[in-house]
């Protein structure tokens, strides 16, 4: 018979207790709590504040793109609201703005500098583990909430992009405080958790645009199921939580879309400065099927740009050390227990919870393997809580029903499946750390065959046997993990853990016989069109196609390129700092990277002609001719490699053969440059 006391007993709707007593219950701890359980959450956290924070400053700007907005909001406001590049508010970038505006807030407070861009990434981590800890320990127990959190905190993905600035950090971070809301509202049927639900969702909406919503049916889907209250309220509050969704998220596109187009900067990523077009266009839908207007696309099963589409796609040369680690034994957890809960009543929390995490990851799971557009691996940090939720609350839960076959069944099958992934994983890498691989896969497939045996077993031999299991399912996360945040990471698509072998017909946007995930070196795939203006991206070749975009280091005399920027000379640096006040530009180059790289270098705002791929028409010739002519430009930097620059219809190619034609060239360290001022005889 099940023992349903062997979990913790929550409060009903009449005694829910506030948002901050949940907090503050994270330190202070539960009165029935074990003396281990406190000194065990503060080791969690400080361990992974430490893991996150530790040489933060090593990766520079990280991605100098993101950097450089946070740059221009730290020196204009109107550049802080709408998510522009650079101060003068020429171009915005490529996604709404709330993840630069939480590094811009830092960058205010405590000056611009790489630690000011990157910590609050890192905390939002350490406060994505502190939540998936109290949403699953407070249906589960402790042990389930610091198993949970332990592996989110140890997935290498979320070790990289939770040290990193690109938006996934705060997205991260607000839709598992939204699953954790929805939990609360299934618990005492209370409409403000299901509406604080969605305001986070919509928030999350202003981090990274469609992506935040995936989520939304697998939540008011079980919330309808499971919820307490009538139907008809049930309904009732689902479409209040939508209203919330579409207030929170909906309030900046508003203000954008009726402010005019000559009053604000273009929308960068859209190929009519138009937001609306960005958010189901290059941000939406095309993300699935590949139709992306002013982007590389994709090509669907047939080869995409972005690797060949499957359920079998996270677990590929370029995803799977990334995420794939535990997903397998979350699975199997996941559907053992929904089994063993399968005639438990209607509002269940016990089974809600498995729904809720397990919908989020087979469904965010499903978006991911089968689209077709841009996709990139370091995405699928949106699954880190999901994962250690099932394997924190399905491990625990099965562990306590253990004297059911059926449990221990899934639980040897979820630690031998386990050990015998990462043993694949850790072959991809095989120099890093060659003894690891052995000794996982037979401390694993030990755990395995003691835990479907044990029934009958002693207290101590029993935890054991437990922490046996839990050291062998973690070991090798941890051990990729490690070697991320001890790795300098810079670049437009950063990749977690050690060099990774590519397998034959992974494929990839830049595959061609690299050992970096996927990411190959020039002459791949495309020959030395695309990938090879890309030269080496991966998590040990930092510098990317343009150099080191961070404060040190030796990088290319120039700006850089598309996906990565350099560190211009000291001598192009003074050249266009010298009057810099009298312009609105400094300078003017094709594609955002190129330019951010100049921004970052000399502090003043620089022109993205054509935007993150260079590909947007904006400005158009006559738009640039008469921003000459008025004296708002001083310089036109030659080299940038956005993906428009080859082409002869483009805006940017026609504004550059102008230039050409019009101006007189010169070389300052070892860069094209033309003056604006002074037209050629």
């Amino acid at each position: 018979m099940e023992n349903t006391q062997t979990f913790p007993r929550y409060r009903q709707a009449s005694a829910s207790p506030r948002i901050r007593h949940a907090a503050y219950s994270i330190v202070r701890g539960q009165a029935e709590d074990q003396p281990w359980v406190r000194p065990a959450l503060i080791g969690l956290l400080g361990t992974t504040a430490l893991l996150y924070l530790w040489n933060l400053a090593a990766s520079g700007w990280a991605n100098a793109y993101y950097s450089a907005a946070v740059l221009a909001g730290t020196k204009s406001w109107a550049a802080f609201f709408f998510g522009s590049l650079d101060a003068s508010n020429f171009i915005t970038v490529d996604k709404a703005p709330a993840a630069l505006w939480v590094m811009e807030i830092s960058a205010r407070l405590f000056g611009f500098n790489a630690w000011s861009v990157l910590a609050p990434q890192a905390l939002e981590g350490v406060a994505t583990v502190a939540i998936v800890y109290l949403a699953v320990r407070r249906y589960f127990g402790p042990a389930a909430g610091l198993l949970a959190g332990a592996v989110v905190a140890l997935t290498p993905v979320a070790g990289l992009m939770f040290r990193f600035n690109n938006p996934d950090a705060l997205l991260v971070l607000l839709i598992t405080a939204a699953t954790y809301a929805t939990l609360r509202a299934i618990e005492n049927g209370r409409t403000r958790w299901l509406v604080l639900a969605g305001a986070l969702i919509g928030f999350g909406f202003l981090a990274k645009e469609l992506q935040a919503f995936i989520i939304i049916p697998v939540l008011a889907g079980v919330y309808l199921i499971a919820g307490p209250p009538s139907t008809g309220r049930r309904i009732g509050q689902v479409l209040a939580a939508a209203v919330a969704v579409i207030v929170s998220s909906g309030w900046w596109v508003a203000a954008v879309e009726l402010m005019p187009s000559a009053s604000r900067p273009y929308i960068g990523g859209s190929q009519n400065n138009d937001l609306i077009s960005l958010i189901f266009g290059y941000n939406g839908f095309g993300r699935l099927t590949g139709n992306e207007s002013g982007s590389v696309g994709g090509f669907g099963a047939l080869g995409s740009r972005w690797g060949l589409t499957g359920w079998n796609r996270l677990f590929n040369s370029q995803f799977g050390g990334q995420i794939s680690w535990l997903i397998p034994a979350a699975i199997i957890l996941l559907g053992a227990s929904l089994l063993l809960t399968f005639r438990r009543p209607r509002t269940d929390i016990v089974r809600a919870a498995f729904l809720i995490w397990g919908g989020s990851l087979l469904l965010t799971g499903a978006v991911f393997s089968f689209a077709q557009g841009i996709i990139h691996p370091y995405y699928t940090v949106a699954l880190a809580p999901a994962i250690g939720a099932l394997v924190g609350m399905g491990g625990v839960f099965l562990w306590q029903h253990r004297s059911e076959r059926i449990a221990r069944l899934a639980l040897g099958a979820a630690v031998a499946a386990t050990a015998l992934w990462a043993y694949v994983l850790l072959d991809r890498s095989a120099t890093f750390v060659p003894a690891l691989r052995t000794a996982v896969l037979v401390a694993g497939l030990a755990a395995a065959a003691l835990i479907v045996g044990l029934s009958n077993a002693s207290r101590k031999t029993a935890l054991a046997v437990a922490a046996l299991g839990v050291m062998a399912v973690l070991a090798s996360p941890a051990a990729y993990t490690f070697d991320t945040v001890s790795t300098a990471h810079t670049g437009a698509i950063p990749s977690a853990g050690p060099a990774v072998a590519a397998a034959s017909g992974a494929g990839g946007p830049f595959a061609g016989g690299g050992a970096t995930g996927g990411f190959g070196p020039p002459g791949g795939a495309f020959g030395g069109g695309f990938a090879g203006s890309l030269r080496a991206v991966g998590p040990n070749s930092a510098s990317g196609g343009g150099g080191n975009s961070g404060d040190g280091g030796v990088g290319n005399p120039g700006g850089g390129g598309f996906l990565n920027s350099g560190r211009p000379a000291a001598a192009l640096v003074s050249l266009l700092q010298a009057d810099a006040s009298r312009y609105t530009w400094v300078a003017a180059t094709i594609d955002a990277n190129n330019a951010a790289g100049y921004e970052l270098a000399t502090g003043d705002p620089v022109m993205a002609i054509g935007g993150f791929n260079g590909t947007d028409p904006a400005p158009t010739l006559a738009q640039f001719q008469k921003n000459v002519r008025d004296g708002k430009i001083h310089y036109f930097i030659a080299g940038g490699r956005g993906l428009g620059s080859g082409s002869t219809s483009s805006n940017a190619s026609q504004i550059s053969a102008w230039v050409q034609q019009t101006f007189t060239a010169t070389t300052v360290g070892g860069v094209t440059v033309y003056d604006l001022t002074t037209a050629a005889a």
